[in-house]
């Protein structure tokens, strides 16, 4: 059991964190259905098995954490569809000891995912009220990313370059920055539109200044956002 209580005014209560068994069979049950809708990579779906994803929802949402549905989490934004994460970590193809650069830590269900598959993540969340609530949460249950507040469209230059970047939210271009931190070799996948819907891409660099560019279908995200002062 985890306890904690907030030290910056976000929440004005305490959380009480058990994963019972239950929960384990639950989750389970989810990854099998992840499993039918086409994830096949084990690593990331033993990592989503052995992660409470009700310890990131609010108490509302908490009978409905391993359906496999998005949910609110404040600040206008939402917890992924866990097929959604399985699909866009699967299409990174990690391996152990890359460096990770997250867009959107939003919930921070998708930054423990990654930790979980033992990368090296930095994560940016430009809302200010999610930075502060998820750079407290994740320690507490045992995950420890690089935290920053930021605008994600400009990534990290001064951490960079990274063999990965994951972008959470949907973008109606992709970010030239983004690209330009990748390793030679590196992947960055994003889903690109500016409507209700967005296209999947991943893109890899293949040479200093040259990409390849797959496409993996439709997706729903909110909206990735510039500028760190609207988020506060």
């Amino acid at each position: 059991m985890v306890k904690f209580a907030s030290s910056h005014g976000i929440c004005n209560y305490i959380w009480f964190m058990i994963d019972s068994f239950k929960h384990k069979g639950m989750r389970r049950k989810l990854v099998e259905e992840i499993r039918q809708k086409g994830v096949n990579d084990s690593e990331v779906l033993a990592a989503i098995e052995e992660i409470p994803r009700h310890f990131f929802l609010d108490n509302a949402f908490l009978n409905y954490a391993y359906e496999d549905k998005a949910f609110p989490i404040g600040s206008g934004q939402t917890i992924s569809q866990p097929f959604t994460v399985a699909f866009q970590t699967s299409l990174l193809e990690l391996q152990k000891g890359h460096k990770v650069l997250e867009i959107g830590t939003g919930s921070g269900f998708q930054t423990a995912v990654l930790v979980k598959m033992g990368v090296k993540v930095f994560t940016i969340e430009r809302q200010r009220q999610l930075y502060l609530k998820t750079r407290e949460l994740l320690p507490k249950i045992g995950f420890r990313p690089r935290f920053f507040y930021g605008d994600g469209y400009q990534g990290l230059p001064a951490y960079g370059p990274f063999d990965r970047v994951l972008v959470t939210a949907g973008a109606p271009f992709v970010p030239e920055p983004l690209k330009e931190q990748l390793v030679v070799g590196g992947v960055l996948v994003i889903p690109v539109g500016a409507g209700d819907v967005q296209r999947m891409i991943r893109i890899q660099k293949v040479a200093e200044n040259e990409y390849q560019e797959e496409e993996f279908g439709e997706f729903r995200f909110v909206p990735l956002l510039e500028d760190k002062e609207q988020g506060k």
